[in-house]
């Protein structure tokens, strides 16, 4: 799927389902939120903690996806064009980053 389908996709649904956008504030809240449920499950998977008796610990891919949707909201609602956000960003990258990694070396040995 292209993201400006992704984009379409999430408002129709918003349309359909979700009577209309939560303002731009309580969305920022919300990723936030969905940010912490991700962290939890990465801690717990990939760090050092465990998962408590209950947690799901097959919702990684489920939380990327809420994060996904919520900022796909924040885009739609503020106007971003994510495909030509995106192709900027990693532009900019490229230019400012193009031989900085393989330079570093913390990274390479």
């Amino acid at each position: 799927m292209e993201i400006k389908e992704l984009q379409q996709k999430v408002d129709a649904w918003i349309q359909e389902h979700g009577v209309r956008y939560f303002n731009e504030l309580t969305n920022m809240t919300v990723l936030m939120e969905e940010v912490g449920e991700l962290s939890r499950i990465m801690s717990r998977q990939f760090g050092e903690q465990s998962f408590k008796e209950g947690e799901n610990a097959d919702g990684l891919a489920d939380e990327m996806a809420d994060i996904l949707f919520v900022l796909v909201c924040l885009a739609n609602q503020t106007g971003v064009d994510l495909t030509e956000a995106v192709r900027q960003n990693l532009d900019k990258k490229t230019n400012r980053d193009s031989t900085r990694h393989k330079e570093n070396r913390k990274l390479n040995g």
